[in-house]
């Protein structure tokens, strides 16, 4: 299986820790959030790896290479201008042939990717999302899932919480029909994708989840990511 670790943000609620460095390589307890996501694909053997860059991207090369030092094949592409999150994709279309794992930089995880990719299968689902209760709903992405999990819902941040408080986790299992559903340019999957894949009743899946996985990416949710590291994990 095949991955994208999509790293092309700019950072922008990062800036005050470092303006020079992207924010997929900032580090949580040492190690760059890139390298956090790298571990999580490798331990269930996913070693072929899409990472989209555009701000500072040649930090991200100097830092990762070919992905040899790691033991992993990564396959760069560079946005002059944001896709944004689904866009991104365009730019390897004839990498994603089968069953792919999506990840956003900014996150950290210690979810079980072999049970996330069973029940992905099991279900015959389309896109399966991981989802969790937030306790920022007001910036997330919020779903909406039925008694058997399929997802009737989807609400793009900025939400509320008179959408609930089930958030998208930014990390996705995904087939690749899904290129049938993402234009040219610009798209993003909650607002766009995952949202018109519904409408054409699509099977989309959430994952409910209460492993760890947490969002970096601002300088509050990196303490409190490391904090929780630091008690929780070796």
């Amino acid at each position: 299986m095949k991955a994208i670790i999509l790293s092309a943000g700019k950072g922008t609620r990062v800036q005050e820790l470092n303006k020079n460095v992207p924010k997929v390589l900032l580090e949580i307890l040492g190690k760059p959030m890139l390298v956090w996501n790298i571990e999580l694909l490798k331990k269930y053997n996913i070693k072929d790896i899409a990472i989209n860059t555009s701000h500072l991207a040649e930090k991200i090369k100097e830092y990762l290479g070919s992905g040899e030092k790691f033991n992993i094949n990564i396959r760069y592409s560079y946005e002059e201008e944001l896709l944004r999150t689904s866009g991104a994709l365009n730019n390897f279309k004839d990498f994603f042939n089968e069953t792919f794992i999506v990840i956003y930089g900014d996150i950290i995880s210690k979810i079980n990717l072999s049970r996330l990719i069973d029940f992905h299968k099991r279900n015959n689902s389309k896109a399966t999302l991981v989802v969790h209760k937030t306790d920022h709903p007001e910036d997330s992405d919020i779903v909406q899932i039925d008694k058997n999990n399929r997802i009737i819902n989807l609400f793009h941040k900025p939400g509320n919480t008179n959408f609930g408080d089930l958030g998208s986790a930014s990390l996705y299992v995904v087939e690749p029909d899904i290129f049938n559903y993402i234009p040219d340019g610009k798209s993003d999957f909650i607002k766009d994708i995952f949202t018109k894949m519904i409408e054409n009743n699509e099977k989309l899946y959430g994952y409910m989840t209460e492993e760890f996985i947490k969002d970096a990416g601002t300088p509050k949710r990196i303490r409190e990511v490391e904090n929780y590291l630091k008690s929780h994990f070796d």
